[in-house]
């Protein structure tokens, strides 16, 4: 088995064609035939079906394609690691959403950097179900979001854990003065500034009140978290934010928890990268760091 054959079929699988395989490859298509028989008879199994224009892997290809693409990515790390055995100097691209990156980030990657000066970060922030479809077509490298518990069999998820999402307003809002829990209806009649519609714990929140028969009408709508805090603490009504990212402000009395009755809204904070995704080493110190500070915070 030679390696430039399995190049070929993993090139094949994933184009599902032979010629656009060739094209990409810079083989005729007569020498990508070539390489896949040969490969298949190595195996002593059938890797494709070719029915009419479409060529689709069979069962026995799909259960290849797994251990080539392990191949690889395996391949490629071992490269990467006598490339430079030291100093990391490569690129990043990581996904989140826009709380986490105005709250978790700034630590986050101060530390990063501090530690890898020479790596290239991008951010893209965005709902989960963007981040993860841009993760899926390999332009985000590790996406790390707040959502309910969500899995999917191409995914490698390397941290979960819990965060409560509460109602927040100034230390000086009315509300603030009463001890001990409030009705629901109570907090909900006051002007609410919310992030977006698209944001997965305000869909929560709009779910859950949606289930009880109530409607909230937020007077104000942003997905920026830092305006949103900002906006609270000059007593301009109540939000519904991750618990982190209130509490330095929670703490030095700038703002209030409210604490409902009987309502308790629990999400996730992960972080996933693509099965099939070679991990470099910049990705690896990255997941390394973010799940050593998670346990700090």
């Amino acid at each position: 088995m030679e390696f430039r054959e399995i190049v070929t079929f993993l090139q094949a699988a994933k184009l599902q064609s032979f010629s656009k395989a060739a094209r990409q490859l810079g083989y005729s298509q007569a020498a990508v035939t070539i390489q896949i028989k040969q490969l298949e008879q190595e195996l002593g199994v059938h890797l494709f079906d070719r029915i009419g224009k479409q060529t689709t892997l069979t069962h026995q290809g799909q259960v290849f394609y797994e251990y080539a693409s392990a191949i690889m990515r395996d391949l490629a790390q071992a490269k990467d690691a006598m490339a430079n055995p030291t100093e990391l100097t490569g690129q990043l691209c990581l996904g989140t959403i826009e709380s986490i990156c105005s709250s978790i980030f700034p630590d986050l990657l101060t530390e990063y950097h501090r530690l890898h000066p020479k790596v290239n970060v991008n951010i893209i922030t965005d709902s989960p179900d963007r981040l993860l479809e841009q993760m899926n077509a390999n332009v985000i490298d590790i996406v790390y979001f707040l959502d309910k518990r969500i899995y999917d069999p191409k995914w490698e998820k390397v941290m979960e854990q819990p965060e409560q999402i509460l109602f927040a307003t100034s230390a000086d809002h009315p509300l603030s003065a009463k001890k001990g829990e409030l009705s629901l209806d109570e907090i909900l009649s006051y002007p609410f500034v919310l992030t977006e519609k698209n944001a997965s714990y305000r869909f929560i929140l709009d779910q859950y009140l949606a289930s009880e028969y109530k409607r909230l009408h937020p007077f104000l709508e942003t997905g920026n978290t830092d305006f949103i805090l900002k906006f609270l603490q000059q007593n301009q009504g109540i939000s519904f934010l991750p618990e982190f990212t209130i509490r330095q402000a929670v703490k030095e009395g700038r703002l209030c928890i409210l604490t409902a009755r009987d309502f308790h809204i629990q999400i996730w904070r992960q972080i996933v990268y693509h099965r099939d995704k070679w991990v470099t080493r910049e990705m690896a110190e990255f997941l390394r760091l973010a799940k050593e500070m998670a346990t700090l915070r």
